[in-house]
């Protein structure tokens, strides 16, 4: 166990690596830092003056190891935008995309899961057959389109939720969030589901095929003949084996929701990273959209470790492959 996580953590360093270096290279061929906070009329003493106060006269490899330090203590410099601490700016919205994030797994987790349980075992009827419906909708529609009828029919037309905006927020230390205030439950209802249809529609299907391949295994064959009762076989046997490769799409999906929030809190208007990062790109805010990169790509690979971590646990054949490795 100790070794596996220890190879996962290496493998996390390196990929950090990378995107760092990424996220690096956005300073050299994306823009010139001097002339978007200068402008173009600063005298060209000055000029020569602020790239010497940014450091962009170092070598290469000095400047990317000062930007890994400053990474690794959360610090990406100043936004050209708005003159702010970029790390500040991240840290501030962050909370807002997290707490939409989870929200949308959650209702993709809650609705998926039992209607990929309920169409396994009963595909052919009709409700199992209007679930594949729905789900086929609900991949082939666009994000931002089914935002709007969202937003139409349950803002504009109904009045019952809000169609904008984060609602009333708590602050409890630097942690900011909604889910202490009425307003702030109602605003994330219409942009959770609207993020998290895709993942739901996904999840059910994935669900769906496991459910009606472990149901064609022996073991559950052997399990019948001992007189097992058949919810004791269906959530006792079949579905335990059923969420093995769910955690691992679960995870997967967690991180692409986070990274891909862009469109759905746009839409809504929802103060996080999300949109952030839309509104620096539209002004070529180059810090903040590397602090971005580097932010998203470190929670895909946190995500990721825990999501391996969690595989082992669960599935019993990593184990002992484990073990047997331990032992040599």
């Amino acid at each position: 166990m100790i070794a596996f996580i220890i190879r996962r953590l290496v493998q996390a360093a390196l990929v950090m690596l990378a995107v760092a270096f990424i996220a690096f290279a956005m300073f050299n061929f994306v823009g010139d830092p001097v002339a978007i906070i200068a402008g173009q009329d600063l005298p060209a003493e000055q000029r020569v003056e602020l790239r010497k106060s940014l450091g962009l006269d170092d070598p290469t490899p000095i400047r990317f190891a000062r930007f890994v330090g400053n990474a690794v203590q959360g610090k990406f410099g100043i936004s050209y935008r708005t003159m702010e601490p970029v790390g500040g700016m991240i840290l501030d919205r962050l909370p807002a995309t997290l707490e939409l994030s989870f929200m949308a797994m959650v209702v993709a987790l809650c609705v998926g899961v039992p209607m990929g349980v309920f169409s396994g075992l009963y595909p052919r009827h009709w409700i199992s057959r209007s679930m594949m419906t729905v789900s086929l909708i609900g991949i082939s529609l666009p994000t931002f389109l089914i935002g709007i009828l969202l937003i139409l029919v349950f803002a504009v037309m109904l009045g019952w939720l809000p169609s904008f905006g984060r609602g009333d927020v708590v602050k409890l230390g630097g942690w900011s969030t909604g889910f202490l205030t009425v307003s702030g439950w109602k605003a994330v209802i219409l942009p959770a589901i609207t993020l998290g249809l895709f993942q739901m529609t996904l999840i059910m299907r994935l669900v769906r095929s496991e459910m009606l391949e472990v149901l064609r295994t022996d073991y559950i064959k052997f399990a019948r003949a001992r007189g097992l009762s058949n919810r004791a076989v269906h959530f006792g046997h079949a579905l335990k084996n059923t969420m093995v490769p769910v955690i691992t799409i679960t995870g997967l999906q967690l991180g692409s929701i986070i990274a891909f929030a862009i469109i759905t809190e746009t839409v809504f208007s929802w103060p996080g990273v999300g949109l952030l990062f839309l509104q620096s790109v539209q002004a070529v805010d180059i810090p903040v959209m590397a602090a971005y990169l580097v932010a998203i790509g470190f929670l895909f690979v946190l995500i990721n470790l825990a999501v391996d971590i969690l595989y082992f646990v669960v599935d019993p054949r990593l184990r002992s492959m484990g073990g047997k490795a331990g032992a040599k």
